[in-house]
């Protein structure tokens, strides 16, 4: 009797134990979005820049999974953001500059407003960069009380944390607010482990948006540095881009922001804005430690856009190019036996595909068919691939920029469609396999015909995509007159001014 006994307690133990384990494995995964505004990925060590200190999102890429061709699709951080939160097409969020703010029924199916919905506790911190319009009120809002903690802002926040009501406490220890957004998503991470609740924790850096504002505690880390500038520094490797791309603003800014000849001084100071948000993020990874959440966290790093800095003579972002729109993107889940292996893909992603990947890693499914898929097949395999082409979008600024492209793993075209007089419309192609830096169109060269015509193809299928999926409101369904290969210019060109004057008006 006593034997069997202590074999009934030892079994006991073992079923327990074993269901605790089953218990660990089927819990819900915290999830942290991490995202830096105006990051190309040739910032980062791990991305091959070895000019750069950003020790510890290199560490989180050696633990996860680092994306090779992560994409904007449209770069600029409005409406990015929105695709970010939706997993949808800028012409699907109708959510941009100059154009308007988001519906509250596409919000509605947002990942933050999901997971909530799931029973997961959310917070926001940082830029959150689109506002919320609701069908019965006149004026758009921040979504404040959509998330369990906020310490969010509007139009483009400040750097200064005092200047953020939910940041106060923070603003003594970490006057600037990269580091304040780390504080304050470590005390939300221990928050929410005290409530043994799955947590989604957003921060939304401002940096290194400018005005270029860098934390001062670390300004020996850059100091008196040289910076090797890219292979495509400089105008005369833009001299075959298109005339409608240097009508934008993008075109100026080489000089107006002294790439020209303050160069290794203006990329100092951009790269001090990163080093900040990489010792954010190492607070943040400090603090899974020690609560213990590392273990069940995942964590994912991006940017809304890139940066050109100089490449091609162009500065800023917006257009379809590779500085512009290629972002960097690292996940890392710690309950995967491929995390620890350096793993590395080449497959093609986009910001489209983040809302889909954090909904699905909660066990979730958007509710509407989007545009993104589930990027977690590619932590299983990195060889796979999850998409062929994707769609690159502009819109935004004077009409003569309005582009869209398509992008592959190995190719890029673009078409841009605006053709008044003294401009021809015009289609660019790069075998980005073997010309990552854009040095040469080879739109007309035979040899690359074949995969010009594949992608005008599937260029001309998005177009009626566009057509039939577009908001019918803030003019979206007009613009894909615009970039129809088959209308002439003069059919285009009245309501092509019509959107012209209204961007005057409303700039």
């Amino acid at each position: 009797m006593k034997l069997s006994l202590k074999l009934f307690l030892f079994l006991n133990i073992i079923i327990t134990v074993s269901s605790c384990n089953s218990q660990d494995e089927t819990r819900r995964p915290n999830i942290i979005f991490l995202m830096a505004d105006d990051q190309a990925s040739y910032t980062l060590g791990c991305y091959g820049n070895e000019d750069v200190k950003t020790p510890n999102i290199d560490k989180l890429s050696s633990m996860g999974v680092t994306f090779d061709h992560n994409y904007a699709t449209t770069a600029i951080c409005m409406a990015s953001r929105a695709t970010v939160m939706t997993g949808l097409l800028e012409y699907r969020t109708g959510t941009n500059f100059l154009h308007g703010p988001m519906k509250q029924e596409t919000w509605d199916q947002s990942y933050p407003v999901l997971l909530r919905q799931a029973g997961y506790t959310t917070a926001f911190a940082g830029k959150f960069g689109f506002e919320i319009q609701k069908e019965t009120e006149e004026n758009a809002i921040m979504p404040e009380a959509d998330f369990d903690a906020w310490a969010g802002g509007s139009a483009q926040t400040s750097y200064d944390t005092k200047k953020n009501k939910a940041l106060l406490k923070y603003a003594e220890k970490y006057p600037h607010s990269t580091l304040a957004y780390g504080a304050f998503g470590s005390d939300f991470i221990k928050s929410s482990v005290q409530k043994n609740e799955p947590f989604c924790l957003s921060i939304s850096f401002k940096a290194p948006h400018r005005p270029t504002t860098p934390d001062p505690r670390f300004n020996a880390v850059y100091k008196g540095k040289t910076f090797e500038k890219p292979g495509n520094y400089g105008r005369e490797f833009g001299e075959h881009f298109s005339k409608q791309s240097k009508q934008g603003r993008q075109y100026p800014r080489f000089f107006d922001w002294h790439y020209n000849d303050k160069y290794d001084q203006v990329m100092a100071t951009y790269n001090q804005q990163i080093y900040g948000i990489d010792q954010a993020v190492g607070m943040i990874i400090e603090t899974l430690k020690k609560t213990g959440a590392d273990k069940n966290t995942v964590i994912i790093y991006t940017s809304d856009n890139g940066f050109f800095c100089g490449s091609h003579g162009y500065g800023s972002k917006v257009l379809p190019y590779e500085e512009s729109s290629k972002v960097p993107l690292i996940i890392y889940d710690p309950r995967h036996p491929n995390s620890n292996k350096g793993f590395r893909s080449k497959a093609l992603t986009g910001n489209i595909d983040i809302a889909p990947t954090i909904l699905s890693l909660a066990g979730l499914n958007s509710k509407e068919k989007i545009d993104g898929k589930n990027i977690m097949p590619l932590y299983n395999n990195p060889n796979e691939e999850i998409h062929n082409t994707m769609a690159l979008i502009n819109v935004w600024g004077p009409s003569e920029t309005h582009s869209l492209s398509i992008v592959s793993k190995n190719y890029k075209y673009i078409y841009w469609g605006f053709a008044d007089e003294g401009y021809a419309a015009t289609e660019e192609l790069y075998h980005l396999k073997n010309d990552p830096l854009e040095l040469e169109n080879v739109a007309d060269s035979p040899k690359h015909k074949e995969y010009l015509i594949n992608l005008q193809n599937d260029y001309d299928e998005r177009v009626k995509s566009w057509k039939a999926k577009a908001v019918n409101y803030n003019n979206y369904r007009r613009y894909s007159a615009l970039f129809d290969r088959s209308i002439t210019w003069n059919e285009k060109k009245s309501f092509v001014y019509d959107l012209e004057e209204n961007y005057k008006k409303k700039h």
